[in-house]
């Protein structure tokens, strides 16, 4: 049976009519035309469809819709501001953290949670913060430059 369902995303309201066993991947890509996270595994072992939700790091392709209504869902989409990529967008391009790039919007996700939280991480909690991600092209070494990186440029614009 649909339902409508209302939540944020990426700022804005939505509400969408839908099965509320719907998973919030395929409600983000095939309703609301966000296509940025992607669908890798359908088992929450990838990372490849995480999102934000309230401000942490969650998978979207087992989620199912009806779990977030009334909540805030954050995107890939969402991270770069009138065209200009955010400071970790820029890191993972200077780093060039990416090969094939079906990871990357949900490592970029995670990323961002962390550097939220904490914008001074170190090398440990990086790799702890992008633990649930599966990298196929083994980029690790460059991802974790790329978020050390992010870091330095928005600690240095705090300043």
């Amino acid at each position: 049976m649909n339902e409508g369902y209302s939540f944020i995303v990426n700022g804005r309201p939505v509400s969408v009519t839908t099965g509320g066993t719907t998973p919030l991947l395929s409600v983000l890509r095939d309703e609301l035309n966000l296509r940025g996270a992607k669908f890798g595994c359908g088992a929450e072992q990838c990372g490849a469809c995480m999102v934000l939700i309230d401000g942490k790091p969650e998978h979207s392709c087992a989620r199912e819709v009806a779990t977030v209504a009334g909540r805030t869902v954050t995107t890939i989409e969402s991270l770069s501001a009138g065209g200009a990529l955010s400071p970790l967008q820029q890191a993972f391009l200077d780093e060039q953290a990416g090969q094939c790039g079906y990871c990357l919007s949900g490592i970029l996700i995670s990323a961002t949670a962390l550097l939220e939280n904490n914008p001074k991480p170190s090398r440990d909690e990086i790799v702890a913060a992008l633990n649930p991600h599966l990298c196929r092209c083994g980029m690790y070494n460059r991802v974790i430059r790329a978020v050390q990186r992010a870091s330095s440029a928005l600690l240095g614009r705090q300043r």
